[in-house]
């Protein structure tokens, strides 16, 4: 299955993430601008129709970048942005959720993505190793009103428990869940399987991290199999796990970014996912 849902619109299961296109540890510009716009072209060639993104992400940079490489957008593109957080001049990745900044974090993508309305926000809460417990209410009402307004599409939640998912459905819909997931990091299980049954996208994010050497090994030995490359057989698991999962992978590079699309392609075998139950 090569596309999924984005709540009502159709995209493939491999979009793109574009936070590696900023600077080094996500703060400034890139060494090369044309080359991240080339990259951008690219994807939205090869057919690319779910575009990750933040204004907090350089910050400001990325979305200028993308603005000035894929503008006027293709009718199909979805955008998705997420607010939650802003970066200090330190590199960190505080939280900023009282209204007046989420306002202004929507604000600031509509404005530099150029838009007037974007296809889906999602709210990051905090947590650096995981999502923490408490209540997601009064942010996520704060972007519950601004779809209301029309400012935003459609809305979804990051490093979110189940309980907090089902707080944030019990004030808007939400289309898309963004946690940590990926081959070797099962810990959102119940989640996609819970996500799956309500029609929700779930999308991992480091879906290609972590991995001790015993793992790396394991993904290496099945990329053999079928010539592909380690990274490609982690996308793949990943696709094979659920329907509703969408990836986002990041890169600066062409090649690398052909790679991750021809993920969709590979067939995973039972002895595949055997070796692959790391």
């Amino acid at each position: 299955m090569r596309n999924g849902k984005l709540g009502a619109v159709e995209v493939g299961r491999i979009g793109y993430g574009a936070m590696q296109l900023a600077g080094p540890g996500v703060m400034g510009p890139p060494k090369d601008r044309d080359g991240a716009i080339a990259v951008l072209r690219r994807a939205i060639e090869l057919g690319v129709r779910h575009l990750d993104t933040s204004d907090y992400y350089g910050p400001h940079v990325v979305n200028e970048i993308i603005a000035e490489a894929l503008r006027p957008y293709p009718d199909d593109l979805v955008l998705v942005t997420k607010v939650g957080a802003r970066r200090d001049a330190e590199g960190n990745w505080p939280a900023a959720l009282d209204p007046d900044d989420l306002r202004l974090a929507v604000r600031e993508n509509l404005d530099r993505l150029g838009v007037e309305s974007i296809g889906v926000v999602n709210l990051r809460m905090p947590g650096l190793h995981g999502p923490q417990e408490g209540s997601l209410a009064e942010p996520f009402g704060v972007l519950a009103e601004l779809r209301e307004q029309g400012l935003v599409q459609e809305l979804g939640v990051s490093n979110v428990t189940a309980a907090q998912l089902a707080e944030a459905q019990a004030i808007a819909p939400v289309v898309c869940v963004q946690n940590l997931y990926n081959v070797v990091d099962h810990g959102d299980d119940a989640l996609v399987d819970e996500t799956n049954r309500q029609g929700i996208a779930y999308v991992p994010f480091f879906p290609l991290g972590g991995f001790s050497p015993i793992q790396a090994d394991a993904l290496r030995a099945v990329a053999g199999r079928h010539g592909a490359t380690d990274r490609q057989i982690a996308l793949a698991w990943l696709l094979h796990r659920s329907p509703n999962i969408l990836l986002i992978p990041g890169t600066s590079s062409i090649p690398h970014l052909e790679s991750n699309l021809a993920a969709a392609d590979i067939e995973l075998s039972e002895r595949d996912l055997a070796d692959l139950t790391l």
